[in-house]
């Protein structure tokens, strides 16, 4: 019996314990998106932009129909093949071009759509005149845009304009000390085969050697988005010790300094900070004529970055990520301005390959005192999710994680500050926030790199782009809702190899029968989708007499 129902919604239901499971998710993932993951059966769904997004890097619909009848346990709905088939058939039957007349245009290979489209209200003001029965001319300017609104009328665009080599600078890799890795080199090789897109990879796999190489490749001026200060000064250094680059080559564009050079390191804080209701440090973007945009942890990428990369589809984009989920629903701003997903490998594979440390996910459910219950009960709906996550009953379950750990590097990750408080107080631990300066982010990274610092207790700054290698233990007390991202993130800060071989940790301590433990089963669903499973056990087996080990 095969592993896979194909049911007439678009839903795939794949029984995860079979043996045929792993080989179905690796043929599905690049078109089918995992929505629930309890226990046996994981729930995915076939939508358009994973269609689009499959036929966009040369996935055609003859091999998503076979990998569903391949699979599935019973005939598939014909209604579906043909939906699929038709779907897929929509990307590409519009294409812009550069015409050696007209600079950039827009091509119908099928009138009719052509026809349509050009008489949508939505495309007012970015098409011109029209060249033939089957070209329009494009503003320049609208490139993006037309983009982002031909996805949304359900006519994707393929864009073969071109891009612009920008200004040239030499960058070499200095791989006489390192070399990239297979995974790596494939991954820089297919971002630059498609000119722009985005490359998915698991914390710790490391996706600035990606853009280092794309750096390489492209032998031109680089401007690198990141999260925060921090982020930046590890690009920097990292790209000091992989290539030719100097520190002079390389000028860092935060809330501290305002150096533009041939390659440099801006924060999205500083480039959407608004002062008299402006974007000032938007014109960043064209200060330089740069031939690689790069944009580290892409799923974070904010509104005004979005419009401003929609007037920059002449320069080629790469964007690093561990997860394209996106809270918000604009995956689809991402693959029509940055571009679609080039390259994904399952963090199991890199895991496989010994390039990320082994984890074990936890969830430890705690039962609220009476008290707790009852407050949480006439809470309104809006604060009940910080009452429940942040209870003071999760305290000495932390503890006595923290504990069963002793001698392990430790995170503690929150998100609410009065809640960090509480636990850097009762775990005699020092708290990283926001409010944290740069230098004593540093000064507290490098404690805790040395193993002065065993126990760190962080906000969500500490989500993304941080190099932690040490750290072999993450206990999440409360998160962003339900966000898919953050938990990957949070999982990413322990994933990097030790150097004795041993396992990574994770746990999450959650309030059950609470929105706590709702939200918790959805930030779970796409590591379940990498193959991470949850042991779940209860904070009363930690807190008695006996603790038993977790299996």
């Amino acid at each position: 019996m095969s592993c896979l129902i194909v049911q007439s919604d678009k839903t795939l239901l794949l029984e995860i314990e079979h043996p045929q499971a792993h080989e179905c998710r690796l043929a599905i993932a690049p078109f089918a998106e995992l929505e629930r993951a309890p226990e046996h059966v994981h729930t995915y769904r076939v939508t358009p932009l994973g269609l689009w997004n499959a036929r966009a890097v040369g996935h055609d619909a003859e091999q998503v129909v076979d990998a569903l009848v391949r699979y599935s346990r019973y005939p598939v709905p014909h209604a579906l093949l043909v939906d699929v088939a038709e779907t897929m058939d929509r990307y590409g039957r519009l294409q812009i071009l550069n015409h050696p007349n007209h600079g950039l245009v827009l091509h119908a290979s099928d009138r009719a759509v052509g026809v349509e489209v050009a008489k949508s209200k939505k495309l007012e003001g970015m098409l011109g005149d029209r060249i033939d029965d089957d070209t329009i001319a494009v503003h320049p300017s609208e490139r993006g845009r037309l983009k982002q609104s031909l996805l949304k009328l359900g006519w994707p665009a393929e864009d073969l304009a071109g891009y612009v080599d920008g200004e040239a600078h030499a960058i070499t890799l200095a791989q006489d000390t390192w070399q990239l890795r297979d995974y790596q080199r494939d991954a820089a090789e297919s971002f630059w085969a498609g000119g722009s897109g985005v490359i998915v990879l698991p914390c710790g796999a490391g996706k600035t050697m990606v853009g280092a190489a794309a750096m390489a490749h492209a032998q031109a001026t680089t401007l690198i988005l990141v999260t925060n200060t921090v982020a930046g000064h590890q690009w920097r250094s990292e790209l000091l010790a992989r290539t030719s680059l100097t520190d002079e080559e390389i000028g860092e564009y935060s809330g501290e300094r305002k150096e533009v050079r041939p390659i440099t390191i801006a924060t999205y804080q500083v480039m959407t900070a608004r002062r008299s209701g402006a974007y000032r440090h938007l014109e960043l973007f064209n200060a330089r004529d740069w031939g690689l945009i790069i944009y580290d942890e892409v799923h974070l990428l904010p509104a005004p970055i979005f419009r401003l990369t929609a007037d920059l589809q002449s320069r080629r984009r790469l964007g690093l990520t561990a997860t394209l989920v996106r809270e918000d629903g604009r995956e689809s701003d991402v693959f029509s301005l940055i571009g679609p997903k080039r390259y994904d490998v399952p963090w199991k594979d890199i895991e496989a390959q010994g390039w990320i440390a082994p984890a074990q996910c936890v969830e430890v459910r705690v039962t609220l005192t009476d008290g707790e219950r009852m407050a949480y009960a006439v809470a309104e709906t809006e604060a009940r999710y910080k009452m429940c996550s942040t209870a003071a009953t999760k305290l000495p379950v932390v503890r006595k994680i923290v504990e069963r750990h002793t001698g392990e590097p430790t995170l503690v990750i929150g998100a609410y500050l009065d809640q960090l408080d509480a636990l850097g107080e009762y775990l005699e631990a020092p708290i990283l926030q926001g409010s944290t300066s740069t230098k004593e982010r540093e000064q507290l990274f490098d404690a805790f790199r040395t193993g002065k610092l065993p126990v760190l207790v962080v906000s969500k700054v500490a989500n993304f782009s941080i190099d932690l290698p040490e750290a072999a233990v993450a206990i999440q007390v409360s998160g962003t809702f339900g966000s898919r991202q953050e938990e990957a993130q949070r999982l990413g800060r322990v994933l990097r190899p030790k150097h004795d071989g041993r396992q990574a940790h994770f746990y999450s301590v959650v309030s059950r029968d609470t929105v706590d433990a709702d939200f918790a089963a959805h930030r779970q669903r796409f590591l379940a989708e990498q193959g991470y499973a949850y042991t779940i056990i209860d904070a009363d087996d930690l807190l008695g007499p006996a603790v038993p080990e977790v299996e």
